[in-house]
């Protein structure tokens, strides 16, 4: 990477960051339904959506919510949940310029989702304030307008289509994992974990009086922990795959 240049294009991040702005609101929208039929008011699913920005971290919250669970499920699922987003934070901002300045790199914290990271951490050069502003600023809006548009919707929709849309955020999670699944074993483990987990906490008399919140940390934290001791990675093959991406 040439250090000398810096992509600080406002314009440019806007155009970056439309497509992601566009999947967005389809996924925020069956959050705004599923919100409003687990009994939660339009204002306090869209503000949700404003102060979180997080998709896994707020469907999960969402089943947390509706089953009544306590303040410390809460939090600790969405700490497992998005424990990655340091790690991300971390390595974004080496990619930022050193006119990024602390309260801006907080500024961008927020709205480091896995997609923003992704554009942002693929560019060929340090990244600038104005450019990821321009990258952050269409997502926001559209998952911000998304949940408002689905919790206004859903309360007017028939009961079949709030059903069929309710599968939606289902079908993103399995678009998310089959890709990479098809050619790395390791995440066909971790899948196959989760799975095998959560039907055992969906099904077993005495595993179904466990929680939501608690099954998705149990199934989460074991699942990795199995995959780490089975498929370690070291540190040439991290090496390697780090060049690759570079």
């Amino acid at each position: 990477m040439d250090n000398t240049q810096i992509q600080n294009s406002f314009k440019k991040g806007l155009k970056d960051g439309l497509p992601i702005g566009l999947g967005y609101f389809s996924v925020s929208f069956t959050f705004g339904m599923m919100a409003v039929a687990a009994g939660i008011p339009v204002w306090a699913a869209v503000l949700i959506s404003m102060t979180n920005l997080t998709s896994a971290g707020q469907f999960a919250g969402l089943s947390i919510i509706a089953g009544s669970g306590s303040l410390v499920e809460m939090a600790m699922t969405q700490l497992v949940i998005n424990a990655r987003y340091s790690l991300m934070s971390l390595t974004l901002s080496q990619k930022m310029e050193k006119r990024f300045t602390v309260p801006k790199r907080l500024i961008a914290a927020f709205s480091n989702t896995d997609e923003i990271f992704a554009v942002a951490v693929n560019q060929g050069k340090e990244i600038g304030a104005k450019y990821y502003s321009g990258l952050s600023v269409i997502p926001y809006a559209g998952w911000t307008l998304g949940t408002l548009f689905g919790a206004v919707a859903g309360g007017f929709l028939p009961e079949v289509v709030n059903d069929a849309l309710g599968l939606a955020i289902y079908a993103m999670f399995i678009a998310i994992i089959i890709p990479p699944a098809k050619n790395s074993a390791p995440i066909r483990l971790v899948i196959l974990v989760a799975v095998v987990l959560s039907c055992l906490f969906y099904f077993v008399p005495f595993l179904k009086n466990v929680s939501s919140g608690f099954s998705i940390i149990i199934c989460a934290v074991a699942a990795s922990i199995i995959a780490a001791v089975v498929n370690p990675v070291n540190d040439e093959e991290s090496e390697t795959e780090q060049e690759a991406n570079e």
